[in-house]
């Protein structure tokens, strides 16, 4: 959508939240928490941007949840109405280039255009950012054979699922009108961000319906994540998996991530999962970056919540 429209649509939805907070509150009241509407000329976000301060237990550190309200949310028409929620890992690098100065993933201009053309449900996204330099620590459950920072010992992602699942969600349902269950509920991430959101999914199939994996490097843990896939007795409903053919610094990589991908399809095909449920997209040319998600966020959510 043109940028003035955008606007135009934000002016919309900042009015009318204005009118609804003024009526009654909608979420509890949390210190720190700042908003980022189209308005700001320093940010490139669409819509209704929500930066929440949250503290883990479980890690011991705080981080930023960038919460992507619907529009028309704080209408007193929808008081009594609950929205889906995806979950997405890497927060910072979803809305705003003003955090991700190496692109951003567009999450809210593709979300407000898929909406108002009433292909997709309004919904909830939240960005959940990452620890900083305990990242590739937080997001693998397994080790990565090319990364030696993280062994055995330090691979946090089994607690990452419990951080997101027992903290950000009750949290998140907590704050704002979630609609619950594996229907309502996506995850998804790219890179390690992918390889966690699969993890989790697997993990809890029954918490989550939808998953987007972008870029998985699927090789950790000798390819444990297909294993993982291989044993499950229940699979979310819908799966959407990206790739592109030139992702890596290795370009004699490429070829082995698109086959671990491949594989996987396998896996999934042959556990039952069919085209209605499970969709792999291979980019001829696509790289490991924020472009190429951004490029193919429209298909993913088309696919995962299409109406």
């Amino acid at each position: 959508m043109p940028r003035l429209a955008a606007l135009l649509a934000s002016f919309l939805i900042c009015a009318t939240s204005l009118v609804g907070q003024s009526k009654s509150s909608q979420t509890k009241p949390t210190p720190g928490v700042t908003t980022i509407t189209s308005f700001d000329q320093d940010h490139t976000v669409v819509g209704w941007l929500e930066i929440v301060p949250f503290e883990s237990k479980v890690f011991h550190n705080k981080r930023m949840l960038r919460v992507l309200v619907p529009a028309n949310y704080f209408s007193p028409h929808n008081a009594h109405r609950s929205y889906p929620v995806l979950y997405l890992q890497d927060g910072e690098h979803l809305f705003d280039e003003a955090t991700s100065p190496q692109g951003e993933w567009h999450v809210d201009e593709t979300v407000e255009h898929l909406v108002g053309a009433f292909k997709i449900p309004p919904m909830f996204v939240v960005g959940i950012d990452s620890a900083g330099d305990q990242r590739s620590s937080e997001y693998l459950a397994y080790p990565d054979p090319l990364n030696k920072d993280v062994s055995e010992k330090n691979a946090l992602g089994k607690d990452y699922a419990r951080f997101l699942t027992t903290e950000v969600m009750p949290f998140i349902e907590k704050r704002y009108r979630i609609s619950r269950g594996p229907q309502n509920t996506g995850i998804g991430g790219s890179s390690y961000g992918a390889l966690i959101a699969l993890y989790t999914a697997l993990k809890y199939p029954t918490l989550f319906g939808h998953v987007l994996v972008e870029s998985p490097e699927l090789r950790i843990g000798d390819r444990q994540l297909m294993k993982d896939a291989e044993k499950a007795s229940v699979l979310p409903r819908k799966i959407y998996i990206g790739i592109g053919t030139k992702e890596g610094n290795d370009p004699s990589q490429s070829p082995l991530v698109v086959d671990d991908v491949r594989q996987l399809e396998a896996v999934l095909v042959k556990k039952g999962m069919g085209a209605t449920r499970l969709r792999v997209a291979i980019e001829e040319g696509g790289q490991d970056n924020e472009a190429a998600w951004s490029r193919r966020l429209p298909d993913a959510l088309l696919f995962l919540y299409g109406q």
